[in-house]
């Protein structure tokens, strides 16, 4: 996918449990409901994930995005959601799945609301493709980076 693509494909849910699979290690973590506190948890269990991976500059965006899909998740939906990073040799898969079938919309941020509704703004511009798969309960927002990417 091109830059900032967006996607709503289906795609194959993964097993619960942090795993290794054969073309890389996976990161799973669930996060508690309106626990904000988990948005910084989860980018210091990416960050530890991520600490041999990509071009400088690529796990700090990882980063980021990890934790405008945690925030939005926690807030939005008042449930618990999990997140899951993996490391494919195509780069990095993040996903933050959530148990609310509402769809984020991607607005374009007011002036006057200080820092709310940039959350996706950021994924569609940083992402090297992003997307919304819906699930039976539910929905996942994703993003992939390319490790050898530079910005």
């Amino acid at each position: 996918m091109t830059k900032g693509a967006f996607s709503t494909d289906p795609v194959e849910e993964a097993s619960e449990g942090a795993i290794r699979g054969p073309d890389g290690a996976q990161l799973r973590r669930r996060l508690g409901k309106a626990d904000l506190r988990a948005v910084s948890e989860a980018r210091r269990a990416l960050r530890e994930h991520l600490r041999h991976w990509g071009k400088p500059g690529r796990a700090e965006t990882a980063e980021l995005l990890t934790s405008e899909l945690v925030t939005n998740a926690l807030i939005h939906t008042d449930d618990d959601a999990v997140l899951t990073a993996t490391i494919g040799p195509g780069g990095l898969r993040v996903e933050v799945r959530d148990f609310v079938g509402r769809r984020p919309r991607l607005c374009v941020p007011n002036a006057d609301d200080g820092t709310h509704g940039r959350g996706l703004v950021l994924v569609q511009s940083l992402a090297d493709a992003w997307g919304v798969r819906s699930h039976g309960v539910g929905k996942a927002v994703w993003f992939e980076l390319n490790g050898d990417a530079v910005q």
